[in-house]
């Protein structure tokens, strides 16, 4: 157990989730070093982090603004100083219309839309806001999630938003699969030679996802992209191919608290810490001090420890390092991040946009 490790369980206590600032700014600039060199803007998205100060960095590293999921999470940007926010979500509902008018009087805010539903009530915000809001319509090129499935769709609702009082077709949102950007391309192609027949320009095309650093440039028309996780990494990103293990930012230190069993223990860290969500992946994180453990089941504050395939093994009262699988939602379980440098402990950071589900 390191010197570190002993001061953050006397300190905070575990579980702790912990971030190497370090780590994170290292990882910031390298995002914003590739959408330079590409040519495409950055537009980080803070549902990793739902931090304003995170976000800070990221903008004074380069990034043209940010990208949030939810209408809580770019409310509290905008009190923590953002001024450019896009919502990659369709917005319903009159409560949300209102907040999103709210907004739109504060800072430039760009809101997604795949469906005439969605758009019929963006007027009203607009409204409210005393000026245009910007609009661009969301596209699926295969990873069926949201987003019209054809280019005739995409380029019939930017015709409706064009035709909309108080909104302004502002471009396209994409999140390719990571196998499917020449598809993607295709679709792009096809729908803005439909919106030159219509008289309009998508001066947006963003691209997301951090699995899709790689291929960040490939897509010939992109002017920005999206990515989250990047910023903090997982194991799920190791996995991927995009991060190694010294990029993850992020851990949570937990103490072992039981071995009832030779090849058996529990951790302080069960769903409620590092969540259920195991990204496809065996078990649920990598313990940095013994790698051949596996986390191979939960209760709400149990971790079970299957140690039959690591020669070393804890103690009862040692302190750990787990990457989690998903880091998004791992940080959406607590109220801070403890920050340190390297070995030093510095302190911590609010998640303050954490449990904005509206």
């Amino acid at each position: 157990m390191t010197a570190l490790a002993e001061e953050i369980a006397r300190v905070y206590s575990t579980p702790a989730v912990v971030i190497d600032l370090d780590k994170v700014e290292a990882n910031i600039a390298r995002l914003q070093a590739v959408c330079d060199a590409k040519g495409v803007a950055n537009r980080p998205h803070i549902k990793t982090h739902k931090s304003p100060e995170l976000a800070r960095l990221q903008v004074e590293a380069g990034a043209r603004g940010i990208t949030c999921q939810k209408l809580g999470e770019a409310e509290i940007m905008a009190d923590g100083g953002i001024d450019d926010i896009m919502i990659s979500y369709n917005i319903l509902g009159e409560e949300k219309l209102g907040r999103l008018g709210a907004l739109q009087r504060r800072v430039r805010m760009i809101v997604a839309a795949d469906n005439p539903v969605t758009i019929a009530g963006l007027p009203k915000a607009a409204e409210i806001a005393g000026r245009n809001l910007e609009v661009v319509v969301e596209c699926d090129t295969g990873r069926k999630r949201a987003g019209v499935e054809t280019p005739g769709e995409a380029v019939e609702l930017a015709k409706l938003i064009a035709g909309s009082k108080g909104l302004t077709f502002a471009g396209f949102l994409m999140y390719p699969p990571e196998d499917g950007w020449e598809r993607t391309q295709i679709f792009l192609d096809t729908a803005n030679a439909g919106l030159r027949e219509a008289g309009l320009e998508a001066g947006i095309v963003s691209t997301g996802g951090s699995p899709n650093i790689p291929n960040i440039g490939k897509l010939k028309g992109a002017t920005e992209h999206r990515a989250g996780t990047s910023i903090f990494n997982d194991r799920m990103q190791v996995a991927a191919g995009v991060a190694t293990l010294e990029d993850c930012a992020l851990s949570v230190y937990a103490t072992v608290v039981s071995r009832a069993g030779p090849e058996r223990g529990i951790l302080d860290s069960g769903s409620k810490t590092l969540t259920s969500d195991t990204g496809g992946l065996d078990g649920h994180g990598y313990i940095l001090e013994y790698p051949a453990a596996r986390i191979a089941k939960f209760a709400e504050e149990h971790g079970f420890l299957d140690l039959a395939a690591s020669n070393e093994r804890p103690n009862v009262g040692e302190v750990v390092r787990i990457i989690p699988n998903h880091v998004c939602v791992v940080v959406n379980m607590v109220d801070r991040l403890i920050t340190v440098r390297g070995d030093k402990l510095i302190g911590e950071i609010p998640v303050a946009a954490r449990g904005k589900l509206t």
